[in-house]
């Protein structure tokens, strides 16, 4: 993101002259220095745009919406680039050490924002409103600081690269602009395939910082050092000295600091973490009579407290009244709804398609959660697919008595497309003349809009539709966060090609949650909450009912 300079008029004096100062003295050739200055762009681009990327992830793992958050992170940076290009004017006269001083106290913001955005957000809970709460300022103001850093780079290579050999402003700037946005590919591209699968969000930060500070310092005290006073010097020097030294103990702990950070937002008993490429997936309990917890990105996913009810809600009303042969179950890598749909005698088939394999290997493996999903993955009859909900949909040629949609929460980015007119219609085509599909649209209670514009998409889709609710997830007392300390419920919608009826079959497995009865009281509640007129969620037009 350079601001180019405007072009110095015929006969204007160079950028060293206007500020008395004569052309630089390098240990090296004019060429060479140029060459080093460039490659310094080069590399302060690649760190400068994986900060940008690693605020953005972070923040869209630990709120959600993605969306939402690159847009504050890019606007803020942005904007906070222009402010710190004009504050930088008042260095030009020392470049040198401004843009030492500039890379170090970048190297140590964006190196320790990660950590600093996790830990706010693991001891103080709830990120609250849109532009309430610690770690939601803390984001902004990252974002600011970073940018303004960001910004007054410019001003000061461009300062630099003009006193090593005068050059008219428009090539200084086109060299400029080459180096920078070569060096921001290199960087867009090893924050997601190197950086992140690598090191992880935390230590990739704070490598980066590391290289940041390095570039910088190496750029002021070895090619400009002759511009620095002694005593600036060895200021310089201390600094970058001081933030490595921060950075360097930063990575040393940071798997404890990990550590305690899970503690705090998943209480004192977590079993596995695990940072697949997907998601990240933690087991909290399931041993010494503690209640077992599977968390996906930071969102608890299933408790054993609990999730009887939600998966009775979610399977037993969709399998009964009509043909359950074939089921299709969408996400469900946990193995849970694929254990209430084994209960029925007459199932024949369970294909579960799961995007993560290693949330199944996990329903498989640990002696807890397999125990939970009554091993429902050993069952010759469960057929497990690793693959994309919507891209499998697109494909098969299979059909099936009913479709169950246990999927992440409507309203976040990662899952829009799965909420969408398209989906829908994909889901309808797979159905069987009497074929039923559930679909688990978020609370009724807290988020009506957002459930509401589930059923107006699924009505759109060409299918009838019974909305339903079930008082759902207890407070969960080793939870810190507010949002585990709220009760709620769980809403669903039942959908066909005829209306569907909202029943138990008789003739099947005994429920432990439900009762017919309750299932009709929940379908008239949920009714009088019904908001029409919402607009239909497509795939160019996505709606979260906010």
């Amino acid at each position: 993101m350079i601001e180019p300079h405007a072009p110095a008029p015929p006969g204007a004096p160079a950028p060293w002259e206007e500020h008395g100062q004569s052309q630089a003295r390098l240990p090296v050739r004019p060429g060479t220095g140029r060459f080093l200055v460039l490659a310094g762009v080069f590399v302060c681009a690649a760190c400068g745009l994986v900060y940008e990327l690693e605020l953005v992830a972070l923040a869209s793992y630990l709120m959600g919406d993605s969306v939402t958050q690159a847009s504050i992170v890019l606007s803020v940076m942005v904007f906070a680039m222009g402010i710190g290009s004009l504050a930088a004017k008042r260095l030009c006269c020392r470049a040198a050490a401004g843009f030492g001083a500039v890379e170090a106290a970048l190297a140590l913001v964006g190196g320790c924002s990660a950590m600093a955005l996790y830990a706010v957000f693991a001891w103080t809970g709830d990120w609250g409103g849109i532009w309430s709460g610690g770690p939601r300022c803390l984001l902004v103001a990252s974002s600011l600081a970073i940018g303004l850093l960001i910004g007054a780079e410019v001003p000061l290579l461009m300062e630099l690269i003009q006193r090593i050999r005068r050059q008219d402003a428009g090539g200084a700037v086109a060299d400029l602009f080459a180096a920078d946005y070569v060096g921001a590919l290199v960087g867009g591209l090893a924050f997601p395939f190197l950086l992140l699968p690598q090191f992880g969000q935390l230590t990739g930060a704070l490598l980066t910082g590391a290289v940041n500070a390095v570039a910088g310092g190496a750029l002021a005290l070895g090619l400009f050092r002759r511009d620095l006073s002694r005593r600036g010097r060895r200021l310089l020097l201390v600094a970058n000295l001081v933030v490595l030294a921060v950075l360097a103990t930063a990575a040393a702990l940071v798997d404890d600091f990990e550590r305690a950070a899970r503690q705090a937002l998943y209480g004192g008993h977590v079993r596995v973490a695990l940072h697949t490429g997907v998601q990240d997936v933690v087991l909290t309990g399931g041993t010494e009579g503690r209640p077992l917890g599977l968390y996906l990105d930071g969102r608890l996913r299933a408790s054993s407290r609990d999730e009887r009810l939600y998966h009775e809600a979610l399977v037993l009303p969709a399998l009964s009244g009509g043909p359950h042969a074939r089921v299709l179950v969408l996400g469900g890598g946990d193995g849970l709804a694929a254990r209430e749909a084994l209960r029925y005698p007459g199932v024949r088939r369970i294909d579960v398609i799961e995007t993560d394999p290693a949330v199944v290997r996990l329903a498989r493996n640990d002696r807890a959660l397999s125990a939970l999903n009554g091993h429902a993955f050993a069952d010759p009859r469960v057929q497990v697919r690793t693959a994309d909900a919507f891209g499998w949909l697109r494909q098969t040629r299979r059909t099936y008595d009913v479709v169950i949609a246990d999927l992440p929460e409507p309203g976040t980015t990662s899952s829009t497309k799965l909420y969408t007119q398209e989906f829908y219609g994909l889901a309808r085509r797979v159905l069987t003349a009497g074929g039923r599909l559930m679909v688990h649209a978020g609370p009724v209670a807290s988020r009506p809009r957002v459930y509401w514009t589930v059923e107006t998409t699924i009505r759109a889709a060409g299918l009838h539709t019974v909305p339903y609710r079930v008082d759902g997830r207890t407070p969960d007392p080793g939870r810190r966060d507010a949002a585990s300390r709220a009760s709620c419920d769980w809403g669903f919608v039942l959908a066909a090609r005829t209306r569907p009826a909202l029943t138990l079959d008789p003739g099947g497995p005994r429920p432990r949650t439900l009762t017919r009865a309750a299932l009709r009281e929940d379908a008239r509640a949920v009714e009088r909450t019904r908001i029409r007129g919402l607009p239909v969620s497509t795939l160019v037009h996505p709606r979260n009912g906010g």
